[in-house]
């Protein structure tokens, strides 16, 4: 597949890099192929030196600017009329790359429950197969928020000097025990929706909207619940809060599956850059990019202390912290802040 859109000042295209070398997963299962779709925005200068590479989190896609087109697109801060800008759908995810529903060429049916664990390390080690078919030699800036930082980080870890800048936002370099258990309830709320087990896309999918709702509360902050789901008027049953969330659920499971949802959860708990390597703070220290961390005050699943853990920790390391409601979220929303923060780390080189 090959899509390319025209715009005013740039191209847009959408391909599928199918590797056909075998992918080893770090548990000990091996992937014999697999695909990875990926949107590409501008172009490549003449030195190659212009590459911005995104990484989506946990329900993202590889259409970057429609998710963050408050940082991508024309006259933003990264502009595709002077970046190539590219972003791949994750290992796992439904959207254009190798999933849980994909065929697995063992068997000739789709993989379903059995599709293999991946890890952050594993979805890092496919974007690198990627990077080195697109021949792209240097990265100028890797980017991603949630669990597309805790990726950027794995593969940062292993790019070395071919990675410029690191932007992690909202992310932490090992998974705590709080965000793997607000994951384990989402996985419980799936299993026990009575269609999970069944080979079909359907599977688990009102499991699906409540993981969604109990999700949506670790994304935001009390306070923005306040402000936006308040009653206007004295009830006893049918508010807002309740709505806002059977909707965020239902508006996922139109979109997205149980089984890519399950995938992707447990890779963000496996993530810990540390493991095999020795201490996670000799792993920052080896990374050769220039970091910089951005953390949201009123985060309450990835704390700002986490992102501030890795600036600290890294050999050139920066922080700054998203002063905002949103919660988590607000690395998605607070684009003025961002747009601010990103500029004046540019011009620290």
């Amino acid at each position: 597949m090959n899509l390319t859109s025209q715009y005013a000042d740039f191209t847009m295209t959408q391909e599928v890099f199918h590797s056909i070398e075998p992918l080893l997963l770090e548990s000990g299962e091996v992937l014999p192929n697999f695909d990875l779709t990926y949107t590409t925005y501008g172009q490549l200068n003449k030195k190659k030196s212009n590459v911005i590479w995104v990484i989506h989190a946990l329900t993202g896609d590889s259409k970057a600017a429609e998710w963050w087109n408050g940082l991508i697109g024309e006259n933003k801060f990264f502009d595709p009329a002077d970046h190539f800008i590219i972003c791949a759908n994750l290992l796992g995810s439904c959207y254009g790359s190798t999933n849980p529903f994909s065929e697995n060429p063992n068997t000739n049916t789709p993989y379903f429950y059995d599709f293999p664990q991946v890890t952050t390390r594993d979805l890092g080690a496919s974007l690198e197969k990627l990077r080195i078919h697109l021949g792209i030699e240097k990265i100028q800036t890797l980017i991603g928020g949630s669990l597309g930082g805790q990726v950027a980080l794995e593969w940062a870890v292993t790019l070395g000097q071919k990675l410029e800048n690191a932007v992690i936002l909202a992310s932490t370099a090992k998974t705590s025990p709080w965000v793997i258990g607000f994951n384990e309830t989402q996985r419980m709320a799936i299993e026990s929706d009575c269609t999970w087990g069944e080979c079909h896309e359907q599977a688990g999918s009102k499991g699906l909207e409540t993981a969604r709702a109990i999700a949506m509360l670790t994304y935001r902050h009390p306070a923005d619940l306040q402000i936006k789901q308040s009653e206007k008027e004295e009830k006893l049953d049918g508010f807002r809060a309740a709505s806002y969330l059977r909707y965020q659920g239902q508006k996922l499971a139109k979109r997205f599956n149980a089984l890519s949802y399950w995938t992707l959860s447990k890779a963000m708990d496996s993530h810990d850059l540390g493991r095999g390597r020795g201490s996670l703070v000799s792993v920052l220290a080896s990374i050769e990019a220039k970091v910089l961390t951005i953390g949201v005050d009123s985060d309450l699943l990835f704390l700002p202390g986490e992102a501030q853990f890795i600036s600290q920790k890294v050999k050139r390391g920066t922080y700054k912290e998203i002063h905002s409601t949103a919660g988590h979220d607000a690395f998605l929303i607070e684009f003025e802040q961002l747009t601010y923060f990103l500029k004046s780390f540019y011009l620290e080189h």
